[in-house]
């Protein structure tokens, strides 16, 4: 067994202490071969249309392939080097070859055609009833239907997309991690915390010069936007920042090189590629193809629900905007507020209103009681044990834990929460393997959950805003939907076969326990006293929650509207600029507008390189879900029932929406958990846009 292809040994965890990029290829060779003979073999004459006579074949076969390419990818977004870069992009045409060539497999799609009109589709359950349909749906979202020359345009479409699309990734990355900006005045670095200027210190130290380096990842990038008293500070990182991967950006210093990481020409080439898929499918846009397996169900509604938040919400923008504009003035001297004041100013003018600072409260997250705390709220409301344990990663920061009920294991994950040169900027959750029955055993989940927090400096522990701790949170809300699924049939398991614009519910529902003051006393201890987080303090961090949330909904509305646009309204013959697009949005909903050379559209991965295109919406989309399913909660603790009605909710929430993963839709998980159909209210309220609140602060 050791001298076995890490990427060929699926007897358990990930081989990670043994990978090599030089792995990539020779495994792929057999992974292919294999699903190949596999899909040629079930397609034959005679094959019964039967779940176990051909669809758990194929799950067999396919999921071996995937699982390794997934380990591939995940390395490539967590630990890049220029070789496994070029073995992924050597390997990557074939592998989208592979499933675009099964996604038009009429043989395939044949047999799962006979098996749904087959008596025995009724004795199958509705999970996999489920996922019969999904297959079927994705067979014709994969050009079954289509006739030569289509079929060979389609794939050729497919595999030109993936590999731009990883481009443009790669490009997002490499601008990232070209940028540094050393600095060596004392005075330059002034209004700095002691943490991100010891950060910034060790850094340069690293590098072999004096004074303090920075650089465009998060960590490094945001205390010197909120922070620091030096606006030409805050001005060259901010310009650096919002010009990434364009022809004008900071850094690579040579044009060619900046040339080379231009994302510009990119992005008209995927929304190209894109809209000549749709026509090919019977679309009139890439937006409508988009829609297809989400809830929502035209790019029309989506707009109208996203202009319709935009008109509650943008009372309270203008208001958030007029109070910072006229505090920056008075009171910082900023007669003009620019871009690269807008945080510094925001920053100022909540630590003046509430009397506290992110700084502040970052002392009182370290990062291990949060993660303490975090588990310990995960075991109350779902009737889990979280452990730590043992396997091999890809840094040494990487850890592992398991998720058990009664002893028995449920599943495991992988914890990635540092920044690093190499890894793409983000958070997010992706899957190693999904829980599956195989014959008389079970195979369980693993997940991947992944950050970039500021390291630990100066031998003390990482501590986190509080804005991290939410996003830890919200990462891990992901991770619970994969994790504790009780399906058993792959396609459906998990987040699998969840709808796109449904699958942000988990993870935007566990951000809600950031903000009561049982989970945040329990998890907070401060650096030096490990006093926990003070009530008074805490009571002000809420009266802040909400501060500038008009501004913050626009911001989000502006990138989900474009995304929708963008794709919905696409011609290719007379393509509108991306610019004039985003323009257009912007003075629509906009009240806060960057400046001419902001190109964000440019590191925009989440539409561009993720699966997030044509469905950035989902966020606000789900939001209204998740909001109104954490408004459960507060009516059984309102009710006087406390901490066991409470858990007595989590049990539901559990056993309506994170076990039943993709096996039905999402609205039927929502009604089953809710009893009704969802409402906007409780997002309103949450995000303090009532009329009451502008009331209030017009006669304060």
């Amino acid at each position: 067994m050791s001298d076995l292809n890490p990427l060929l040994d699926f007897s358990g965890l990930p081989r990670f202490e043994r990978f090599q990029p030089e792995h990539v290829g020779p495994a792929l060779d057999i992974l292919l071969a294999e699903a190949r003979d596999t899909v040629e073999a079930l397609t034959r004459p005679g094959t019964p249309a039967t779940w176990e006579g051909f669809v758990v074949p194929i799950e067999n076969a396919t999921e071996r392939l995937s699982r390794a390419w997934s380990l591939v990818g995940h390395l490539c977004s967590v630990a890049d080097t220029p070789p496994l870069r070029a073995a992924f992009n050597e390997n990557l045409p074939r592998v989208t070859q592979f499933w675009t060539e099964l996604g038009q497999n009429r043989a395939l799609y044949q047999q799962y055609q006979a098996l749904r009109e087959s008596s025995g589709y009724a004795a199958l359950g509705p999970a996999r009833q489920r996922a019969v349909d999904l297959a079927l749906q994705g067979f014709r979202l994969g050009g079954v239907e289509l006739v030569s020359p289509a079929r060979e345009r389609y794939l050729a479409i497919s595999e030109r997309h993936a590999a731009i699309a990883q481009k443009f990734s790669e490009n997002v990355l490499d601008a990232t991690d070209a940028f540094e900006l050393r600095v060596t005045d004392p005075a330059e670095v002034a209004g700095l915390p002691p943490d991100a200027l010891q950060a910034a210190r060790e850094a340069a130290q690293a590098a072999g010069a004096e004074g303090w380096k920075f650089s465009l990842q998060f960590p490094s990038y945001m205390p010197v936007m909120q922070y620091a008293s030096h606006r030409p500070l805050r001005e060259a990182l901010y310009r650096a920042y919002v010009t990434r991967a364009c022809a004008e950006a900071a850094a690579p210093a040579d044009p060619q090189a900046r040339s080379a990481l231009d994302n510009t020409p990119i992005i008209a080439e995927l929304l190209a590629l894109r809209h000549e898929e749709a026509q090919l499918l019977g679309y009139g846009s890439y937006a409508e193809v988009s829609l297809v397996p989400k809830m929502a169900q035209s790019p029309a509604e989506v707009i109208g629900f996203l202009r319709d938040l935009a008109a509650r919400a943008r009372p309270f923008a203008l208001r958030d905007l007029d109070e910072m504009r006229r505090f920056a003035a008075e009171e910082l001297g900023l007669t003009e507020l620019q871009p690269w004041d807008t945080a510094f100013a925001s920053e100022r003018l909540k630590e003046r209103r509430y009397a506290f600072s992110d700084q502040t409260v970052k002392q009182y997250f370290q990062l291990p009681r949060v993660l303490s705390g975090l588990f310990a709220q995960i075991e109350r409301l779902f009737g889990v044990t979280v452990r730590e344990d043992t396997a091999a990663g890809w840094h040494p920061d990487v850890r592992f834990h398991r998720i058990e009920r009664d002893g028995q294991l449920l599943g495991q994950f992988y914890l990635d929460l540092y920044a690093r040169q190499g890894k793409r900027p983000g958070a997010w959750m992706d899957d190693a393997r999904g829980r599956r029955r195989l014959g008389t055993g079970l195979q369980t989940p693993v997940a991947y959950l992944t950050c970039n927090f500021q390291a630990p400096v100066g031998g003390q522990p990482a501590t986190l805003t509080h804005d991290d701790v939410v996003t830890l949170f919200h990462e891990f809300g992901h991770g619970l939907h994969h994790l504790l699924t009780q399906v058993e049939d792959l396609s459906v398991s998990g987040i699998s076969g969840v709808e796109w614009d449904a699958v942000e519910l988990p993870s935007q529902f566990m951000e809600n326990f950031c903000w009561e003051w049982p989970v945040v006393q329990a998890m907070s201890a401060h650096v030096e006293s490990g006093e926990p987080l003070p009530r008074e303090l805490f009571d002000r961090m809420v009266a802040a929650r909400n501060f500038q949330s008009g501004l913050q909904t626009l911001r989000q509305i502006e990138f989900a509207l474009f995304d929708m646009r963008l794709h919905a309204e696409y011609q290719p013959h007379s393509p509108v600029p991306v610019q004039a697009v985003l323009d257009a949005v912007r003075a629509e909903v906009a009240v806060l507008m960057p400046p001419a050379f902001n190109r964000f559209q440019n590191t925009f991965s989440h539409i561009f390189a993720g699966g997030y295109s044509a469905g950035y919406y989902s966020y606000k989309w789900a939001e209204v879900l998740s909001a109104d399913a954490y408004a459960a909660f507060e009516e059984a603790q309102a009710g006087g029932g406390g901490e066991q009605a409470a858990m007595q909710a989590g049990r539901r929430f559990l056993a309506e929406v994170l076990a039943v993963g993709g096996s039905r839709p999402a609205i039927a998980s929502f009604r089953a958990f809710r009893g009704r159909e969802p409402r906007i209210d409780a997002l309103l309220r949450h995000n303090g846009m009532v009329e009451e609140t502008i009331h209030e602060t017009q006669t304060a």
